[in-house]
């Protein structure tokens, strides 16, 4: 379980809420929630990676927990190249010079693209669904019919009805996506509940609109990260070690991660899981787990 220790840090925009587990002088790991998910999501692989000694970290993303941005004039922004500059943040902050980084869905982008443009940083990435940093060039390209009915939330999310619906309906809209996106998943709907009281970060609303707005070209993002965007729309390959989980079962259709083999340069490992839904640590903690000491393995090798 997490918690051993909670705590926050200050990085240039945000002060950061996290929680850890393990050794505080162990290799580091920073696992990466995503939308509408927290760090409870991370529980029991944190409690597995930090008894084989590693230093876990497992950060609320900007708009989620405790969260919460340092001035009121900043930005709400939900934008990819902010996700993966407050992980860049995050390390410098805590004085960890590289890390493991593993996320999905939104901690998954953020993760990639940290391991993209600062490879230095980083020893190795465990990522689900593969290369899933936004290719918002070609945003307006539609996708098969099956696909885009997965998508609808995001598409109610530009409109204003979804903004409000979105406010008065976070935990009801949340809680379903959580089921339709984990189908097979039995304690997705009790497992909700312990995440919940994150959604009611106060600008939860502001950057996940801003996030599902900016990806399809609809607003324009903070100008801080111009040139964050820019190298990002290049399609940087990532030579890190990388293990790419893939879900059998999201409930958010999407193409085969093996098609993005090409964006991986370094080692490269691709595990494919029967049954589980796009919530993958929190539903498979022990593959998850496994991946993540892969790669601490390979430190230490």
């Amino acid at each position: 379980m997490l918690s051993d220790q909670r705590a926050s840090v200050s990085t240039p925009l945000l002060s950061i809420d996290y929680e850890t587990a393990g050794d505080p002088l162990g290799p580091a790991v920073v696992l990466m929630h995503g939308f509408p998910y927290d760090v409870r999501a991370y529980d029991e692989v944190a409690e597995i990676v930090g008894a084989a000694g590693a230093r876990v970290v497992v950060p609320y993303l900007r708009g989620f927990g405790r969260t919460r941005f340092l001035a009121d004039d900043t930005n709400r922004s939900g934008q990819q190249a902010a996700l993966g500059r407050d992980l860049i943040d995050l390390l410098d902050a805590l004085d960890i010079d590289q890390a493991v980084v593993a996320g999905y869905d939104w901690g998954g982008r953020a993760a990639c693209i940290a391991a993209a443009l600062f490879p230095d940083r980083v020893r190795g990435l465990v990522t689900v669904d593969g290369y899933n940093i936004q290719d918002i060039a070609h945003s307006a390209t539609p996708a098969p019919p099956d696909w885009e009915k997965t998508y609808w939330y995001q598409y109610y999310f530009h409109s204003e009805r979804g903004r409000i619906g979105l406010t008065e309906n976070r935990e009801a809209l949340c809680g379903l996506l959580w089921r339709d996106w984990s189908p097979t998943w039995a304690d997705a709907a009790t497992a909700f509940t312990a995440s919940a009281p994150s959604l009611h970060n106060p600008d939860f609303v502001d950057v996940v609109i801003h996030s599902y707005r900016h990806r399809f070209g609809l607003e324009a993002g903070d100008p801080r990260y111009d040139d964050l965007e820019r190298r990002i729309a290049e399609s940087p390959e990532i030579t890190v070690p990388t293990v790419v989980i893939e879900s059998g079962a999201d409930g958010v259709a999407g193409g085969n991660p093996a098609d993005d083999r090409q964006y991986f340069t370094g080692p490269y490992t691709h595990l494919v899981l029967p049954g589980i839904g796009h919530n993958v640590p929190q539903e498979d903690p022990g593959t998850f787990a496994r991946a993540v000491l892969s790669l601490l393995d390979n430190e230490r090798g």
